[in-house]
């Protein structure tokens, strides 16, 4: 681990957000991404719930991982790393019922909108995709760069649903070819923005 300046830290943050936008270079999060992108308000508020997740969870277990389950930064000084993948998933769906419970209370719209999709976060796949990148040796990221990190993928995965949302309800008046109606054409898309997102390559990378 060691510290970054400044200017790391914004590339870290590009680059999580374009050149390795986490739904676009390794497709995690791919369920809510198509399920829940025919509505902008939904793909917003689950883009926002998702970033806000992202950032709080992946900081909490940052400083369990090394302060409690690494052997030689632990109080306990025993390697508790193989519970990490325990330990992840309980902080996130800990954290995940007090934003539902958020939502349900200050705006029951989005909460109903998002259905089923919202307790599905504990297990969405950029969460803990980032949790793992987090903790990844060769990358090496202090408390800050997880931060960083954590906020670019969460942020990308906002960007990402909302530019699927925004194309599909133009679609929608679209006159789409009946067997690639709905989820064929969808999947196309994501492809075509992938292939947009590689572009940036050439600017920011991790």
């Amino acid at each position: 681990m060691h510290s970054s300046s400044l200017t790391d830290l914004l590339v870290i943050l590009l680059a999580s957000i374009l050149t390795n936008n986490i739904l676009f270079s390794k497709f995690l999060g791919m369920c809510s991404f198509i399920a829940l992108s025919k509505s902008m308000k939904t793909s917003f508020g689950m883009g926002a719930a998702v970033t806000v997740v992202t950032l709080c969870t992946a900081v909490i277990n940052y400083w369990i991982y090394y302060g409690v389950l690494v052997a030689n930064t632990s109080i306990f000084g025993v390697d508790l790393t193989y519970l990490s993948f325990l330990v992840f998933i309980m902080v996130i769906a800990g954290f995940v019922q007090l934003v539902e419970m958020v939502l349900e209370r200050f705006s029951p719209v989005l909460y109903l909108n998002m259905g089923i999709y919202l307790p599905l976060i504990t297990v969405n796949c950029v969460i803990l995709g980032v949790m793992l990148t987090m903790i990844d040796p060769n990358l090496k990221f202090g408390v800050k760069e997880t931060a960083m990190y954590s906020l670019g993928s969460g942020a990308g995965y906002w960007l990402a649903i909302c530019l699927m949302a925004a194309i599909r309800q133009r679609l929608s008046h679209a006159d789409i070819p009946k067997p690639l109606a709905g989820l064929g054409i969808a999947l196309i898309i994501t492809g075509i923005m992938a292939m947009a997102f590689m572009g940036f390559s050439g600017i920011v990378n991790l």
